[in-house]
């Protein structure tokens, strides 16, 4: 038993080193490699239409021009929501300038707004289009990315103000494009094509989403980032790396469904008519050696036009943060296949989807995330109240115990079987488990993983504050031991190859002092090799947490104490003393070397 306890013990151990080793060993170099690699952009240009499944022949290396002055060499219509900056370019009816009111780049209020959309040949350029392909065969003069839209003078877009734009092929052939906006970040598409001409004209409608360079992703598994959507019925991801391949293009046939470009926070996604039968299409191209990638669907089924009649096409797109209820919402209203997918909860979400609506609830009425998680902390304790009660009982008579472990070791001090025959005896007559300790964390770590995704990956938590220097619980505690917490003008991070390790904030410190607290309550093991094991499991978590979001950190400290309460009541209870200087003095060699000697 006393093995087979060893061996849990060690498991634990490497599994979690395991699981938190990737933000060290593989996160961050990973990163770190992404941030190097420098990001050619590409000006789009061509006077032809385009095909969904192909970017636009033609492309061509181009200067680089900042964003402030490619929006303002354009003729543009201003888009003006609670949420939205921005404007539509005319040139091409393009959605390329999304800000966003309510996000900035950093905590701080007046950093810059948070740009999603951005014209071609600027940095990380990333535009929408929407229009028709001509059947095949045919030579019939559509708009393309050149076309000067017609707008009145007067002309925003604004929710329950739409903006039309029209255009006229000089061929017999209107268009008119009407573009409407939610109070969020749901835009609609209608296209109308009235036909003058003697003949009549099939088109079959398309949208694309175009990104220029390769988007810089956190390269964590607990998120993905790259392309997305629900395309014959499943939910199709794809990272950008596996697009790099020569030639790569993944079409997928479907009726309805949704794809685009999903980031940590933003998205953008197609939304095409849900009883249309179309072509989604998910792929990368390099030209003069940039990347660009596109996401975008064909419709199968023509819109036919007749001569002097007309015909009209209408979809959506969504250019947004990705707040969980806006997303939910949208799904339901416009009945789009698993829209809330957008969201990565995981292989977990029964898990993840509770806990974040619980903490969303709490938070609603209290006003502070943090406090939030500390509260939903206490109510996962008393959901476990009694399960916990039972092990830290077993673990209390175990302690009780110790002075008789003690006496088998020194009367077999040569005989490690018979120590651990005598120690099972012991065990079973005595009706306790040494693995009872075992049960507060297995049942914490479940927790431990859904609380870590809902804080990474939910938009509500980013730049949510605590108090004090907390002020962003997806962040990492921004203070460090190494420069004593600020007072020192210097930066630890920056220190080759292990900086990251440095970033040793006042939470983690607090966490791994209430770890080894907690542990300093449980029997010392009988074996010395396991005894230090668990003197030295506290330090290694502080170091492997420092870099975790503070939320999650705070969590576990919280739910450290709490559980040092609640052992320390059970042991008095079973008439166990609760002498924590001495254990503490015991745990720590030159301590107890000291103690002895005087």
């Amino acid at each position: 038993m006393q093995h087979d306890n060893k061996n849990f013990i060690l498991a634990i151990v490497l599994s979690m080193a395991i699981i938190f080793g990737w933000q060290y060993f593989y996160a961050a170099p990973t990163q770190k490699k992404l941030e190097q690699q420098t990001q050619q952009q590409t000006q789009v240009t061509g006077g032809q239409q385009q095909q969904p499944g192909a970017v636009v022949p033609g492309t061509q290396a181009a200067p680089v021009v900042p964003r402030e002055t490619a929006i303002a060499s354009a003729k543009r219509i201003t888009i003006e929501t609670p949420v939205i900056d921005g404007s539509i370019n005319l040139t091409g009816a393009r959605f390329d300038d999304i800000r966003f009111k309510n996000y900035r780049e950093t905590v701080d209020p007046k950093s810059p707004e948070i740009a999603l959309l951005n014209p071609l040949g600027t940095p990380h350029g990333y535009f929408a289009e929407h229009g028709f392909i001509p059947a095949a065969g045919t030579t019939v003069k559509l708009p393309d990315l050149n076309t000067e839209w017609q707008a009145p003078a007067d002309a925003t877009l604004a929710p329950g103000k739409p903006l039309v734009l029209t255009w006229d092929n000089g061929e017999g052939l209107t268009f008119t494009r009407t573009i409407s906006v939610d109070e969020d970040y749901l835009f609609t598409v209608k296209q109308d094509v009235v036909n003058k001409s003697a003949n009549a004209v099939s088109l079959f409608p398309y949208a694309r989403l175009l990104r220029q360079g390769t988007p810089k992703v956190d390269g964590i598994y607990v998120l993905f980032e790259g392309l997305i959507g629900v395309l014959g019925g499943k939910l199709q991801e794809v990272h950008y790396s596996d697009l790099k391949e020569e030639g790569k293009k993944m079409p997928v046939d479907t009726t309805g469904g949704w794809l685009g470009f999903s980031d940590k926070y933003w998205a953008t996604a197609l939304i095409p008519d849900q009883a249309q039968d179309l072509t989604g299409t998910f792929q990368h191209v390099t030209a003069n050696g940039a990347d660009s990638y596109q996401a975008d669907y064909l419709g199968k089924t023509a819109i036919n036009v007749p001569a002097g009649g007309s015909a009209s096409y209408e979809d959506r797109l969504f250019a947004g943060a990705k707040v969980v209820q806006n997303i939910n919402a949208i799904g339901e209203k416009y009945k789009i296949d698993r829209f809330d997918l957008m969201i990565d909860w995981g292989w977990f979400w029964f898990l993840t989807k509770p806990l974040f609506w619980l903490l969303e609830f709490i938070k609603s009425y209290i006003g502070n995330f943090g406090v939030a998680i500390l509260i939903v902390t206490v109510i996962v304790k008393l959901l476990f109240f009694p399960l916990q009660n039972k092990s830290y009982e077993s673990m209390s008579k175990m302690k009780k115990l110790q002075p008789e472990m003690e006496k088998i070791k020194q009367l077999h001090p040569d005989d490690r079987m018979k120590q651990q025959q005598e120690m099972m005896a012991l065990y079973k007559r005595e009706k306790v488990s040494p693995l009872s300790g075992c049960l507060p964390i297995l049942i914490a770590i479940p927790v431990f993983f859904a609380l870590y995704k809902v804080i990474y990956v939910t938009i509500e938590m980013r730049h949510a504050p605590f108090f004090g220097w907390i002020r962003d619980l997806s962040a990492h505690d921004p203070t460090t031991i190494f420069n004593l917490f600020g007072l020192i003008p210097w930066d630890p991070s920056t220190v080759p190859v292990f900086g990251h390790y440095l970033m040793l904030g006042v939470w983690p410190i607090i966490m791994g002092i209430t770890m080894w607290l907690q542990m300093r309550l449980n029997p010392t093991p009988p074996d010395p090799i396991q005894a230090q094991l668990f003197n030295w499991m506290p330090i290694l978590f502080t170091f492997m947490l420092s870099s975790f979001p503070a939320g999650l950190v705070i969590y576990w400290a919280w739910n450290n104490f709490l559980s040092i309460l609640q052992q320390s009541y059970i042991m008095r209870r079973q008439g166990v003393e609760v002498n924590f200087f001495g254990n503490i003095r015991n745990s720590l060699p030159f301590l107890k070397r000291k103690s002895s000697t005087g």
